[in-house]
């Protein structure tokens, strides 16, 4: 990819670029960049080709500056159907985030039919125009071809969106960590209403029943939900052969409810 990458490495750090910051402060880093450095950490130390990453839970409780990051990760559970590892993100020396990985062997099926939701019938990636407003791939970040809907937009959507550069400079993506990087744009994509996006979201969980294929993911709002300034959205995903999971978020409104005045002083 000739695009600059999110991170390079120095040493045992990751030191973010200009393309990692955010869109709530440009001193910060994105969640998705966060999401997928833990996820691809989590995967390098500790992945197997027999192993699925099935769930990935981050939570993200500080908003990280552009300082150097450093990963650790621990093995919770190391057994031969699942292995559980959890992981820490620090900026600048500070615990910012944090995730939990589930992964599980991969075996044959069980006897019998279970339902499930159809898959969806849509446009390849191929064949829709890109958008015209950069800003729907928020400036370069990722490439987009919306399928219904769009931010901004109140109903039903979709899109299909694209990594364009490397999260680690001279890493290629592998298909979990390209999954695990995009699941962030659940919170955008089914939380922003038509007055924008007033929603910022303290966790992702990925699900997946296998990785996608293709370069392209897609999304789809499948619920959202919401009451006293706190959220929730899901999203079906998939990959240009059908569905590979989904990924859910909640999420806090910026604006926070006012606050009661203080007590008057106790007289004397």
């Amino acid at each position: 990819m000739s695009n600059e990458p999110f991170f390079t490495r120095d040493g045992e750090r990751f030191v973010p670029t200009q393309s990692a910051r955010g869109p709530w402060d440009p001193k910060s880093l994105h969640g998705r960049v966060i999401v997928g450095l833990l996820g691809a950490e989590i995967e390098r130390r500790h992945g197997e080709p027999d192993l699925i990453p099935a769930r990935l839970t981050v939570d993200m409780y500080r908003l990280p500056d552009l300082s150097p990051v450093e990963v650790t990760t621990r093995i919770v559970r190391d057994g031969y159907r699942i292995k559980v590892i959890d992981a820490e993100f620090f900026s600048g020396g500070i615990s910012m985030a944090r995730a939990t990985c589930q992964l599980l062997r991969r075996s044959a099926p069980p006897d019998g039919v279970v339902w499930s939701p159809p898959n969806w019938e849509v446009p390849t990636p191929e064949s829709i125009e890109p958008p015209p407003d950069r800003r729907a791939g928020m400036g370069g970040m990722w490439a987009m071809r919306p399928i219904s809907g769009g931010m901004g937009y109140f109903g039903p959507k979709r899109t299909w969106m694209k990594e364009v550069r490397d999260l680690v400079e001279g890493v290629p993506l592998t298909p979990f960590v390209r999954v695990a990087g995009a699941a962030d744009f659940a919170s955008p994509f089914a939380n922003a209403g038509d007055k924008g996006l007033g929603y910022i979201n303290s966790d992702v969980t990925l699900y997946l029943h296998r990785v996608p294929t293709s370069e392209w993911i897609g999304f789809e709002v499948v619920n959202h939900q919401a009451s006293d300034g706190v959220a929730i959205g899901e999203t079906f995903l998939y990959d240009e052969n059908g569905p590979i999971g989904s990924a859910a978020v909640c999420a806090l409104a910026q604006k926070r409810a006012p606050q009661p005045p203080p007590p008057p002083p106790a007289r004397d």
